[in-house]
C-alpha cells in the first residue's frame, strides 16, 4: 500500500472516530438519564425556548461565556432548578455551541476546498 494512502486512511479513521465519540457525547447529554428533563437539555443544547432567568444563563454560556456570573447561577437556582439540573443544562449549552461552531467550520472548509478539504494536511503532500 502506498505510504500516503496509508496516512490518509489513518487520518480518515481518526476523524471518523472523533465524530463517533462526539455523537456519543451528544446522545448521552441529550438522551441519557439526568436531573434536567430531556426537553430542557435539548433546548439548552439548541439555545432556544427557555424562560427567564434560564434563558439569560444559557445564552451567556453559548455566546458570552466569560460574562457568566455567580448571580446568573443564583437566579436560576432561585427559580427552582437544582444545582445538578443547572450543571447539566450548562454542559448542554456549551456542547451545543461547540457543535454548531465545529459544523460551521467543517462546512466552510468543504466549500473552500470543493468538498475535498482536510484540515492541516495540505502541506504534507499537495498532489
Amino acid at each position: 500500500m502506498h505510504g500516503n494512502r496509508r496516512v490518509h486512511y489513518d487520518e480518515v479513521s481518526t476523524e471518523d472516530r472523533k465524530r463517533e465519540l462526539h455523537q456519543g457525547l451528544v446522545a448521552r447529554i441529550l438522551e441519557g438519564s439526568g436531573r434536567a428533563t430531556q426537553s430542557d437539555r435539548r433546548a439548552a443544547f439548541e439555545n432556544v425556548e427557555q424562560g427567564e432567568p434560564l434563558r439569560t444563563l444559557i445564552d451567556k454560556v453559548a455566546q458570552r461565556p466569560t460574562q457568566v456570573t455567580d448571580e446568573d447561577i443564583a437566579a436560576v437556582k432561585a427559580s427552582g432548578l437544582s444545582e445538578d439540573e443547572i450543571f447539566e443544562l450548562v454542559v448542554c449549552a456549551a456542547v451545543g455551541q461547540a457543535t454548531r461552531q465545529y459544523d460551521t467550520a467543517l462546512q466552510a472548509l468543504a466549500e473552500a476546498t470543493g468538498g475535498h478539504g482536510r484540515v492541516g494536511h495540505a502541506a504534507r503532500d499537495p498532489q
